[in-house]
């Protein structure tokens, strides 16, 4: 079989990036985003798209002219050099990405549980997703074809099952005759709150970097990472922008609070009745799945390029399969300790500032390498900052315990890093 053969076509590369991006994003993070957007929250899936292709321009610009399986650590590498910054930030985008995957692996639970009323144990729950999490390293450790063709596969149906639902959500509420706003609570619009709620819209579209990270295993990676990375993005904002109108129409934002880990589901009810939680448990199984699948293939593809660049540490046994295993062990470690909410937010922390970074990192010294337009990158780091901060002062203010597991987590990811470069240092000279 030849190396072309090999690659991932770019069907395959979009494949994975929806798969990523058509998860926990959407089944979990409605009710959160509900809960600081209040009626606006589909606003706030629109606004998150377009932070995400806005800040997408830097990712694709660089991947056109260095594509790698170490995508954005090898761009912090270029930006910043082989020091504290480029590990440090390079570990954040990946914890961020681990992370994800314990969002996708708790949302399996979740939503599998809540046909049995079980969908809010705190047993279950965890052991339903540290059990996904084992089955998605298995299938990926068996080889990169089985993932394309299970992702291929699986895009489709999700991206099918999400649409019917939302097409046929929305058609019922023309016919019943009340109005898509019929729901609404009447509250006046929030600016703080629809930034805030944006923040972790983020979360649901940030699946395009993993396409990044496949750069030495996608076809003709110059063109097709950056067609991948438009047209995952293009098919993901109008499925979120047909669900979420569809769950304002059937339960209104003060439904998605209360169902918050399970809105999908609960949204489905009153138009479908049980066979319609029925379908969407279904679809959100398969969505969280393959998710998971798509994430652990790109993410240890990410560890294993920082271990490569002596950025991430190794266990003393020396294994090709050491990257999956460290990525796959503590996606569960995150799956046990932490809940949705939790997750979600220690996640749009880091990555957020990675983003920042990486912008930066291409204004100040990449921009003639791979020839950016500076008022993008410097765009994208205004927007991070304007959903960022009203995110964080509402969470210090509802949940000061999330944020600081967040700081002790970059505080020591950062201190790891500066001991390695001075061990590093020491043992060169």
């Amino acid at each position: 079989m030849s190396e072309r053969t090999n690659k991932i076509t770019l069907l395959g590369s979009v494949s994975l990036g929806t798969g990523v991006m058509i998860g926990a994003g959407i089944f979990a993070l409605v009710g959160q985003v509900a809960e600081f957007a209040g009626d606006f929250f589909p606003l706030a899936f629109l606004l998150g798209a377009i932070v995400a292709a806005v800040s997408s321009y830097s990712y694709i610009r660089y991947s056109s002219v260095n594509p790698s399986s170490g995508g954005i650590a090898m761009l912090l590498k270029d930006a910043y050099g082989p020091g504290v910054a480029a590990g440090s930030f390079s570990l954040f985008m990946y914890v961020s990405m681990v992370v994800a995957e314990s969002l996708l692996a708790r949302t399996f639970g979740t939503y599998l549980l809540r046909p049995f009323g079980l969908q809010d144990s705190v047993i279950l729950v965890p052991m339903l997703g540290v059990a996904a999490i084992v089955a998605a390293a298995i299938v990926n450790l068996i080889g990169n074809t089985l993932v394309e063709r299970s992702a291929t596969v699986t895009a489709v149906l999700k991206i099918v099952g999400i649409a019917v639902l939302a097409i046929a959500g929305l058609i019922g509420v023309a016919s019943a005759g009340d109005g898509f706003l019929s729901k609404s609570s009447g509250d006046s619009i929030n600016i703080m709150g629809i930034l805030a709620g944006t923040t972790l819209c983020v979360l649901a579209y940030k699946g395009f970097t993993t396409i990044t990270n496949q750069g030495d295993d996608i076809r003709n990676p110059k063109r097709n990472i950056a067609r991948s990375i438009l047209i995952s993005l293009a098919i993901c904002t109008v499925l979120y922008l047909l669900i979420t109108v569809t769950v304002s129409s059937s339960i209104g934002a003060s439904g998605a609070v209360d169902a918050r880990n399970y809105a999908l589901a609960q949204a489905a009810e009153p138009f479908f009745g049980t066979w319609g939680v029925g379908i969407t448990v279904v679809i959100a199984v398969v969505a969280t799945l393959s998710g998971l699948l798509a994430s652990l293939y790109s993410v240890s593809r990410l560890y294993a390029m920082l271990q490569k660049i002596r950025q991430a540490p190794s266990l003393p046994k020396s294994d090709p399969q050491q990257p999956m295993v460290i990525t796959a062990g503590l996606a569960i470690l995150v799956t046990v300790f932490l809940d949705l909410s939790q997750i979600a937010s220690m996640g749009v922390f880091l990555y957020l500032t990675m983003d920042m970074a990486v912008q930066w990192g291409v204004i100040r010294h990449l921009r003639s390498k791979i020839k950016a337009r500076i008022w993008l990158p410097a765009l994208t780091i205004v927007l991070d900052l304007a959903i960022l901060v009203p995110f964080a002062i509402l969470k210090v203010q509802s949940d000061l315990f999330t944020v600081m597991v967040a700081a002790v987590v970059a505080a020591a990811i950062i201190t790891a890093q500066v001991i390695a470069v001075r061990a590093r240092s020491a043992r060169e000279s």
